[in-house]
């Protein structure tokens, strides 16, 4: 037999019910026809689901990873097959960011300008999360693209720019580097990098086109997402990192920019015109760009970086 979404949906009505003969009831088919039914599903998995009882049935040791993975899967599709229409009445709204310290400050600042439910999706793809927007999934959504890398247009979609900053690189504190005000990036040839996986907006096309030019390609020892382990990485394994201006240096991190700033991120907040923030994006503009200023206003490498350099363009 092959195993279908309904099998799965069998199975979770199997475990919510507590018995073949209510899970039956909620199915409207016979117990007969249920039981059997469970037993292909089970031949077909390999391994017995449920022990049974007079009294009902409980979840084997097997048939709880199964179901973990059922749930999530059913989740997952019916996620997919959600309506376009949003009812503004009784749907929360639905945020959408690149994890940074910017979008922890704007959804404090929209909880208290808003009042009202919301819901948060992070990926790490910017592009994804313009075409969560586009495919109507999310109301509004926190950006990142880079120079020559920039996200396109989308009909339905504002976008404004809230900000661009220099990317810093992350090294360890007992680097030789680490003591210089600033660091070249052809001084970075022979190190091992911390980079983050293609984000569908450029990177890290762009970080290697800024190597090459420089006269060499970066030696990619490590890919992740996790802050936490690349921080560790940085820490105690002498590995370096490009970062965001709102990367905190510590004890063991040091935070440094480039020389001549050959590397710009910018940061962007877009909404769909037909949303449920239809109407209030200057407002979240504003809260966006507040919020920005907030996370950086606590790093002094980026003080440090204006201080020598003055602000980057800001083009909208």
């Amino acid at each position: 037999m092959q195993l279908e979404l309904r099998h799965l949906r069998t199975v979770v009505t199997i475990a919510e019910a507590g018995s073949l003969s209510r899970a039956a009831a909620r199915l409207g088919v016979s117990q007969p026809s249920l039981t059997a039914q469970l037993q292909r599903i089970e031949e077909s998995l390999g391994g017995r689901l449920f022990h049974r009882s007079r009294s009902g049935v409980t979840v084997t040791p097997f048939g709880q990873f199964v179901l973990t993975r059922a749930r999530a899967a059913l989740v997952t599709f019916d996620e997919l097959l959600k309506g376009e229409h949003v009812d503004a009445e009784l749907s929360p709204i639905r945020l959408g960011g690149y994890a940074t310290p910017m979008l922890s400050g704007l959804l404090r600042r929209l909880d208290d300008a808003l009042g009202t439910a919301f819901t948060v999706h992070t990926e790490h793809s910017p592009r994804l999360l313009l075409d969560l927007l586009a495919a109507r999934r999310l109301d509004a959504a926190t950006l990142i693209d880079y120079p020559g890398h920039e996200l396109p247009s989308v009909p339905s979609v504002d976008i404004r720019t809230i900000g661009t900053e220099p990317v810093f690189i992350a090294i360890n504190s007992r680097h030789p580097l680490a003591s210089r005000p600033e660091v070249s990036l052809t001084d970075l040839a022979g190190e091992d990098w911390v980079i983050s996986p293609p984000d569908g907006a450029g990177w890290p096309e762009y970080l290697l086109t800024a190597c090459q030019e420089a006269g060499f390609t970066p030696r990619m020892a490590h890919v992740m997402v996790e802050v936490a382990m690349v921080r560790d990485l940085i820490a105690n394994h002498r590995a370096i990192s490009p970062c965001m201006a709102t990367f905190g240096a510590e004890a063991d991190i040091t935070v440094r920019p480039l020389a001549g700033t050959p590397l710009r991120v910018r940061h962007l907040i877009a909404w769909r015109r037909d949303g449920l923030l239809a109407g209030r994006g200057d407002e979240l503009w504003r809260l966006a760009t507040d919020a920005h200023r907030e996370a950086l206003a606590g790093q002094p490498h980026h003080a440090a970086w204006l201080a020598r350099s003055g602000s980057l363009p800001q083009a909208e």
